[in-house]
């Protein structure tokens, strides 16, 4: 079996994850920064996993800016093939090369074969894109747990040996191993075998000080004291049984929301006209209105 290329480290220590993270606006707790540090420095894909709205997009966002990173994107959904995941052929383009050719005198259709099956006319996508970079990398599969099972096999294979076989062209292997990070909501289990090849960090909703020590740092013109009601405020909403909890960008639209209205104190009144910043379910809103008699 080939060995996986190799990848250069890009973080010294667990401490310059987390000053460099927070360079680039993610402030990373303990664990958050020591589980990429071991990423980096062991060459593994890191499985982020956690609800909706826990900043796990933004942490690979975050790692692309403070390692000077190309972010390459692979957005899975139900449905997703290999053909949208990993490459294919301009078929079009093709067609139209295949119907030129026809008038050509002496045309074969091994030299034709050859031609319409090369470079120019292959479309990469983002796996096969991450893979053929020589520049820094992050690779981002977002939202794994949407993707069919099929194509949880597909992922083993590039993230074993990171090289792609395509038979018109041969295999293409990666010069430089770039940095994955697939994430998760757990709406559904993923394999054993894809958790064997990644580190593994949960993230839940930070604690309350964590998260207005994120908002201060993302709206620094926004009062502390306001600061401090909001994150009450939000943690209340996520208590509740809602369709859709408030997520870490949601708090901070509510916070630039509320600088924009000049507004500073977040009351009844205040809460009530700026609802749908944060909560976007007509029953959610209502039960919120309820539950913190907003009526």
């Amino acid at each position: 079996m080939p060995r996986p290329p190799s990848q250069s480290p890009q973080f010294s220590s667990v401490s310059d994850v987390g000053k460099r993270l927070a360079a680039a606006g993610y402030l990373p707790d303990a664990q958050i920064s020591t589980t990429v540090f071991l990423a980096d420095r062991l060459g593994k894909p890191l499985l982020v996993e956690g609800p909706a709205g826990t900043g796990k997009t933004e942490l690979a966002k975050a790692l692309a800016a403070a390692t000077g990173s190309e972010l390459i994107r692979l957005q899975c959904y139900e449905g997703l093939d290999e053909a949208r995941a990993l490459y294919e052929w301009n078929y079009k383009k093709q067609l139209l090369r295949i119907q030129a050719a026809q008038g050509t005198d002496g045309a074969d259709w091994d030299s034709l074969h050859d031609d319409v099956f090369g470079e120019e006319f292959l479309l990469a996508r983002p796996l096969l894109t991450a893979i053929r970079r020589s520049e820094p990398t992050v690779l981002l599969i977002d939202e794994t747990d949407k993707a069919d099972v099929e194509v949880e096999g597909l992922l083993l294979e590039v993230l074993s040996d990171f090289q792609v076989t395509i038979p018109e062209l041969g295999t293409v292997t990666a010069v430089r191993r770039p940095m994955v990070v697939l994430t998760s909501n757990a709406t559904r289990e993923l394999s054993e075998a894809l958790k064997r090849r990644c580190l593994y960090l949960a993230l839940d909703y930070p604690s309350a000080e964590r998260e207005r020590e994120i908002v201060l740092s993302r709206v620094p013109d926004l009062a502390p004291g306001l600061a401090e009601q909001l994150v009450r405020t939000v943690r209340a909403l996520r208590a509740l049984e809602l369709k859709k909890s408030p997520s870490i960008s949601e708090t901070l639209d509510w916070a630039q929301t509320l600088l924009e209205l000049g507004l500073d104190t977040l009351d009844e009144p205040a809460v009530r006209s700026t609802l749908g910043v944060v909560l976007k379910h007509a029953s959610d809103q209502e039960r919120a209105a309820a539950e913190l008699r907003l009526n």
